[in-house]
């Protein structure tokens, strides 16, 4: 039988024949390159979680070591207010300022400005004028860093009453221009109308009212009715609004003839540490995190 001839190897088979220990030799290559890699994001993850780890400790210590010398702090100036038979003025004075100081977000001092102030109208002392520009400067300086800071996530508007006008307008009171505001796409009409004065204690009595732009309240209770002094700090001293806003009025001047009303609305949990949110304000957050979660994937997802 005559051998059959053998068929002359072309190109693809001469490649073939070169390139497949190379094939191998690039697939090790390959799969040490993936493993090493691999590796290397594994030690590079398991740092970054060290590094979060130990920060967080770090945060944690820190935290409890502030929280505990704030606590020492607190209970050793509130004792020289409730001490029987404590009537240094200076002293009072200086502890006031030490707790507004350092715990003006998380505690209503407003009951504690009004009695030192009392008492210091009261006094005969010859620092009295000076004492009373004191306790007055700080609360300014408090309310103007809160409002600083509330401002940068909320809206704000300013307002002056005409207090020679308040007296003439008898029990109805001076309405004042209103604003109308939007926080985090939530729009309201605030009005606010002062009511009546108090020269003494240098307040105003004050309603406030909240509705939608269209004129519809969206509040049952939105005439809520209140004094505005010098020692209201809008982080503690606000109104609930809907959609977790809270709004705060606040005096910025005072005189014989007029005074400057700041309103100012932000997001709830920019309110005092006191101050805890509802659940349908909870809940009401989830919904609004989750949407949010489904249109970045929607927006994220290819189109078919």
């Amino acid at each position: 039988m005559a051998e059959e001839p053998k068929k002359k190897k072309d190109f693809w088979d001469k490649a073939a024949i070169v390139l497949h220990p190379l094939g191998g030799l690039l697939t090790a290559f390959a799969v040490a390159y993936v493993g090493m890699t691999g590796s290397q994001l594994l030690e590079r993850r398991q740092s970054l979680d060290t590094n979060a780890r130990l920060y967080s400790e770090i945060m944690s210590r820190r935290e409890e070591a502030e929280s505990s010398l704030r606590k020492d702090m607190f209970v050793s100036i509130i004792s020289t207010f409730l001490r029987p038979g404590a009537d240094d003025l200076g002293a009072k004075v200086l502890n006031l300022e030490l707790l507004a100081y350092n715990f003006h977000d998380s505690l209503n001092l407003k009951p504690l400005f009004l009695e030192i102030q009392r008492q210091l109208l009261r006094s005969g002392d010859a620092a009295r004028a000076g004492y009373l520009e004191r306790i007055r400067r700080v609360a300014r300086e408090i309310t103007a860093k809160q409002l600083f800071a509330l401002e940068g996530h909320g809206q704000s508007f300013r307002r002056s009453v005409d207090l020679e006008a308040l007296a003439t307008a008898g029990a109805a009171g001076l309405a004042l221009d209103p604003e109308t505001i939007t926080v985090r796409r939530q729009t309201a009409e605030i009005s606010v109308r002062v009511l009546k004065v108090d020269p003494a204690q240098e307040q105003l009595t004050v309603r406030m009212k909240v509705t939608s732009p269209d004129g519809r309240v969206q509040l049952p209770d939105s005439r809520a009715s209140f004094t505005v002094g010098f020692y209201d700090f809008p982080v503690i001293d606000n109104t609930r609004l809907p959609g977790g806003l809270r709004c705060a009025v606040t005096l910025a001047n005072f005189s014989v003839v007029a005074a400057d009303l700041v309103t100012v609305c932000f997001p709830g949990e920019y309110a005092s540490l006191k101050d805890r949110p509802y659940y349908d304000e909870v809940i009401q957050k989830l919904r609004e995190a989750n949407e949010e979660e489904m249109a970045r994937v929607d927006e994220a997802a290819p189109l078919p």
